[in-house]
């Protein structure tokens, strides 16, 4: 008797045992986000919201990762840094997340940027300024090209049609005080003259004294905005306004279709270093970013039925790399996904060829820019 009630027992805690570890191989895979949804920043967290959203289904779908389903935990910052940064510990603290993909600007990314290092939790930022890995942070990486990448793109095309003395109008928000930063210094190295630098707030609707001020600076050849958001737009307007004929180039923060409709006429003839995403169908046959670029524009319009933009590509590379992280650590074990992270080989994304080190937390060069040029009411590409 004691013999069969010993059996039963052992048996019963067999099928515990085995549902203990049925249950632990079925716990999803947390992915952390805090984006901006909403505010002056929402035509790029809104696109990056419904990437993740769309594909995250998608991989589910198709029996997720290592038998383990995909469970995406948001935020909306409301464009605010410090809403950011409460949300980031909410998803560490009280989520449990194994990553985080996401913020979607500068001031929200370096929000939150000690608490994920102090966590010890792999962040990938969709965010633009250099300043998220330089210097290098153990735990936090990002997908899009720099502040720096991109104003080196603007002069290198400005000094190929001969222009050498340059105004700068950049927000004074996160990514555009450091792009102005950027800026100064690559105008230096590249023979560039910044003959009148002016900002304007994140807030701002009518850029028009600046622009005065740049109009009667003294041999203006070409001016360079650095911001994102509606502003960039409203400097277009208020250009054409001005009556302003210089050429005007603007940095990948407004790298969308919706900069286009924002601007409306105001946007013809602007030009801006971007993504290949934007010009899917205009690369070459042979463009290794063709397939992926082409794909996601596809399924994203699909499900959609809106333009894609560049912060939406942002995301969907920052998602692949996680994921791809996640299968080569065989499993979540925090350092191990960092590891792999970090040691991210010949990835193809939105924004380009990614090979991550040590000591480059990005892993873009600047062939991964092209520049654009808008002609009638369409993206054209320049080279």
């Amino acid at each position: 008797m004691r013999k069969s009630t010993l059996l039963k027992s052992l048996a019963a805690a067999a099928v515990a045992i085995g549902t203990s570890f049925s249950a632990l191989a079925a716990d999803p895979i947390k992915i952390g986000s805090v984006l901006s949804v909403t505010g002056p920043a929402a035509f790029l967290g809104d696109p990056e919201l419904k990437t993740l959203q769309l594909y995250v289904e998608s991989i589910n779908k198709a029996g997720g990762v290592l038998g383990r389903q995909l469970q995406l935990v948001h935020y909306d910052d409301g464009s605010d840094a410090g809403k950011a940064n409460g949300f980031a510990k909410r998803l560490i603290d009280d989520d449990k997340v194994d990553i985080i993909v996401g913020g979607t600007t500068t001031g929200s990314t370096m929000s939150m940027a000690p608490l994920v290092e102090k966590a010890e939790i792999p962040f990938i930022s969709l965010a633009g300024a250099v300043v998220i890995v330089e210097p290098v942070k153990k735990w936090i990486f990002k997908t899009p090209h720099t502040d720096r990448m991109a104003a080196e793109k603007v002069f290198e095309d400005m000094k190929k049609r001969g222009l050498t003395k340059v105004a700068l109008l950049s927000e004074t928000s996160g990514f555009g005080a450091s792009g102005k930063k950027e800026t100064e210094g690559m105008a230096g190295k590249m023979g560039i003259t910044l003959v009148a630098n002016e900002t304007y707030g994140p807030k701002d609707t009518d850029m028009t004294p600046q622009l005065t001020k740049i109009k009667n600076a003294a041999g203006v050849q070409a001016v360079f905005v650095f911001g994102l958001g509606q502003g960039p737009a409203v400097v277009n307007k208020n250009y054409k306004q001005l009556g302003i004929t210089l050429p005007l180039y603007h940095a990948h923060g407004v790298a969308s279709e919706e900069f286009i409709k924002l601007s409306g006429p105001a946007g013809e003839g602007v030009r801006l270093p971007a993504a290949a995403l934007l010009v899917a169908e205009k690369l070459a046959a042979n463009d290794p970013q063709k397939p992926v670029a082409t794909g996601y524009r596809k399924a994203y319009n699909d499900r959609y039925k809106e333009d894609v933009s560049t912060f939406g590509g942002h995301a969907y590379d920052g998602l692949m790399i996680a994921v791809d992280a996640f299968k080569r650590a065989g499993g979540t074990e925090k350092a191990k996904v960092r590891d792999a992270i970090e040691a991210t080989k010949g990835y193809i994304g939105t924004g380009g060829r990614v090979n991550m080190s040590p000591t480059d937390h990005m892993g873009l060069d600047l062939s991964a820019f092209r520049m654009l040029e808008i002609k009638n009411g369409d993206w054209a590409l320049i080279n």
